[in-house]
């Protein structure tokens, strides 16, 4: 269920300009310098309210944090969680859409790139809409280092084959992993649970796949 939209929310936003950026694209090769230090960057693409990266970077000090948000209302929710933690200087917030990647981060400047639970689109019209359509797959590898990875989870079964076929059709993609139920599956107890996730595996398999890029 989408949440009500709140017109406040934008302007929320905008009231913390050093931890939420409307206009990414200022940033673009800029965000090592912008989190003070070069270590590795990660991004997730649709964050919803946030719980997931908050909870990586609150575990991974040693890592910067990105969540990639294009919906106001949803990004305010996460923010306010955001809020509760002082002192969190490895993660930040885009409000962008996932078609813009290239806009935002320069070629190379990611190490790591997170989907989880991405709109299905299940109409065949739609495929082009998918965030493992080819398409997208060029931004991630424009924007990833080589050797950087992308981690992909779904519950969606045609959407998980869907873009098993998709990335396997790019030859720049190595396959690290592929889990068919990740939740009753040994060697996955450092899963992070998203709010979506928690929500609905108890209703079927969660799947996950890891690829890196070649390099």
């Amino acid at each position: 269920m989408r949440l009500r939209n709140n017109p406040q929310a934008n302007d929320n936003l905008k009231k913390y300009p050093d931890l939420v950026y409307v206009i990414p694209e200022n940033m673009r090769g800029k965000w090592h310098q912008s989190f003070g230090n070069d270590h590795p960057i990660s991004i997730e693409i649709g964050m919803g309210k946030g719980d997931f990266i908050i909870h990586h970077a609150l575990n991974e000090p040693d890592i910067n944090f990105i969540g990639l948000e294009k919906y106001s209302t949803v990004m305010e929710k996460a923010l306010r969680k955001v809020l509760n933690h002082e002192h969190l200087n490895n993660l930040c917030l885009v409000k962008d859409d996932a078609i813009r990647l290239g806009d935002i981060f320069s070629d190379h400047e990611i190490d790591r790139i997170y989907l989880n639970f991405s709109d299905p689109w299940p109409k065949s019209r739609h495929a082009k809409r998918r965030l493992t359509y080819q398409k997208y797959l060029d931004l991630y590898k424009k924007i990833l280092k080589p050797g950087g990875s992308l981690i992909f989870k779904t519950d969606n079964r045609k959407l998980f084959e869907y873009s098993l076929v998709s990335i396997a059709s790019d030859k720049e993609f190595i396959w690290d992993d592929v889990c068919l139920d990740l939740h009753h599956s040994d060697g996955y107890d450092d899963n992070i649970m998203t709010e979506y996730e928690r929500k609905f595996s108890p209703f079927g398999p969660i799947y996950q796949l890891k690829v890196h890029v070649r390099g």
